[in-house]
């Protein structure tokens, strides 16, 4: 895999098909085959596909990356919001209990 790259393809002759592999770089050592064909009966068939596939694997990786984003910002809004609330009822209970003459 070429540097910078986070996937790739790769074409591995065996015999006489030919199999491509979609590729992830996991980390800076680890490597892992997010997806396989097997049976391509020219080289040409096989990179047509990984390309393809790549662009397509690629393409819904970036939508699931986005459909996270959108879920991770709703849950820090929600959050936020409880926060806000907690803090309001914190501070009516101790503006009640400081009226009522209860100092601590």
């Amino acid at each position: 895999m070429a540097k910078g790259k986070k996937y790739d393809y790769q074409v591995i002759a065996e015999g006489e098909t030919w199999s491509v592999k979609i590729l992830r770089q996991a980390s800076a050592r680890k490597i892992v085959v997010s997806k396989r064909q097997d049976g391509f009966a020219t080289e040409d068939e096989a990179k047509a596909w990984g390309e393809a596939e790549l662009k397509q694997f690629m393409e819904q990786q970036k939508e699931r990356n986005k459909r996270k984003a959108d879920r991770r910002e709703e849950r820090i809004e929600a959050e936020a919001q409880a926060q806000a609330r907690h803090e309001e009822a914190q501070a009516r209970w101790e503006e009640s209990r400081n009226e009522s003459g209860h100092d601590e």
